[in-house]
């Protein structure tokens, strides 16, 4: 049976009054069905029925329509099992994220003179608990430097019994997961959306100075300061935050796995210098500049999210986002692998049991070669 340890940190709660809800969130219309050969989309290699891509190889592939779990990610008797350690944290011990929230059944509305940004004016100051779980493998040798992944939404069980597995196998490197409850909230003027939409180096540095000191201390491990040996991941707008950690410190992390990433324009509040929020990596910072030391492995579904009522500003289609993610990392030689998958929804959790282990053994082969 899996150890576990729960640590609590105690802080103050405070009380926030409710404000009157001034708009309803714009009703989301039933994702279409998109054909993996669609005009505009990647050239992509289909794959047998239930075939994962090969972990070593590069590019675009197309899964599905079944997806089985990959026997990695299930426990198995004789495998050795990592420990768990559970961290609470309040938002009012935060100097970067104090906490906001949206209030319930509220939105916001498009600019009238910009259709790319969004009016939201039920926002507010909110305080937050989050959990951040911490997976160290039983194969760690207390006091050497560990490689480490960290997700978003957490905590996430399926990586803990794929990581188990994995490492018992020698297909990645004996590693700790630290996997991070978000602060709450969705989309434009929640917490969430502030730290996983926001195209800044903030949560990066978040996790850098609050959490990892924090994970260090209780769960009794060193956490590398090697950025090839650190690793990101997440699904959705935790997808998107997982690339914008490595964009913006690729001090700190060049390995990214996402699911259905959110490369859209979902950014709130407003910044001019990146006015599209993380749309703008397909649209033009993956194409300017030196290409940055970033292994990535991206996903995203055939009925992926489609909200045109959001904003109407033709940048809120995930699919459509995730083929020209596919596009420039391809043209800029990127080592990337891109998945379509077939039958598949937002974030698919078949997917996910299907994919996760070929996905961690993509983002750490040369890694592994190398060590």
């Amino acid at each position: 049976m899996r150890r576990t340890i729960t640590i609590t940190l105690l802080t103050t709660a405070l009380a926030v009054s409710a404000q009157t809800p001034t708009a309803k969130p714009p009703a989301r219309p039933a994702p279409p069905t998109r054909a993996p050969n669609s005009p505009g989309y990647v050239p992509a290699k289909a794959l047998p029925d239930s075939t994962n891509a090969p972990a070593a190889t590069d590019g675009n592939f197309i899964l599905g329509p079944t997806h089985p779990a990959d026997p990695a990610t299930l426990p198995h008797e004789g495998v050795p099992e990592g420990t768990l350690t559970t961290i609470t944290m309040q938002s009012t011990d935060s100097k970067l994220y104090p906490g906001i929230a949206r209030d319930p059944d509220t939105f916001g509305t498009p600019d009238p003179a910009d259709p790319a940004k969004l009016v939201v004016t039920t926002s507010h100051p909110a305080p937050y608990t989050r959990t951040v779980t911490v997976y160290v493998p039983k194969q760690y040798v207390p006091g050497t430097p560990a490689p480490f992944i960290v997700g978003a939404d957490g905590p996430d069980k399926l990586l803990f019994s794929t990581l188990d597995n994995l490492i018992a196998q020698k297909r990645v490197p004996v590693m700790v997961a630290i996997s991070i409850q978000n602060g709450g909230g969705d989309a434009q003027g929640s917490e969430r959306g502030l730290e996983y939409d926001t195209m800044s180096p903030r949560y990066a540095e978040f996790v850098e100075t609050e959490v990892l000191p924090l994970v260090e201390k209780q769960a009794g491990v060193t956490l590398t300061k090697d950025p090839d040996a650190r690793a990101t991941m997440g699904g959705s707008s935790g997808g998107s935050c997982a690339l914008i950690m490595a964009w913006f410190h690729p001090d700190l992390y060049h390995r990214v796995l996402t699911y259905s990433g959110t490369f859209i324009n979902q950014q709130w509040p407003p910044d001019p210098k990146y006015p599209h929020g993380a749309w703008g990596f397909h649209e033009s910072l993956l194409s300017s500049g030196d290409p940055k030391p970033i292994r990535l492995w991206m996903e995203v579904g055939d009925r992926d999210l489609f909200n045109p009522n959001a904003m109407r500003d033709n940048m809120h289609d995930w699919v459509q986002a995730n083929e020209n993610m596919a596009w420039v990392l391809s043209a800029r030689d990127y080592h990337y692998q891109f998945v379509f998958a077939r039958n598949a929804g937002h974030v698919d959790r078949a997917v996910r049991a299907e994919t996760l282990p070929e996905a961690l053994e993509y983002i750490w082969k040369d890694y592994s070669a190398k060590n």
